[in-house]
């Protein structure tokens, strides 16, 4: 539902964090996919590394954020609670 999430990644930007349990190190290739799905307006991709597709081997669609919200997700929030300049 890429109209939908968008549209809550949008109105609580301020609540959110990106975070992930991969290693950028070890698999760099992941953040790519974490990229498209927040950064680009990109229809029906695989969304895994793996050969076979993800876990029950659905699509993603981009999300295509603002500018502003990427900010907050990416490091804005974290910023914010850990009092950071």
């Amino acid at each position: 539902q890429p109209y939908t999430a968008r549209r809550f990644c949008i109105k609580y930007s301020k609540r959110i964090f990106f975070g992930t349990d991969f290693h950028p190190v070890e698999s760099p290739d992941s953040y790519n996919i974490y990229y498209r799905i927040l950064e680009t307006d990109d229809e029906y991709f695989d969304y895994s590394l793996s050969p076979t597709g993800g876990q029950g081997r659905f699509k993603a669609y981009g999300l295509y954020l603002p500018r502003e919200t990427l900010e907050d997700i990416y490091c804005g929030n974290f910023k914010r609670l850990f009092h950071i300049s």
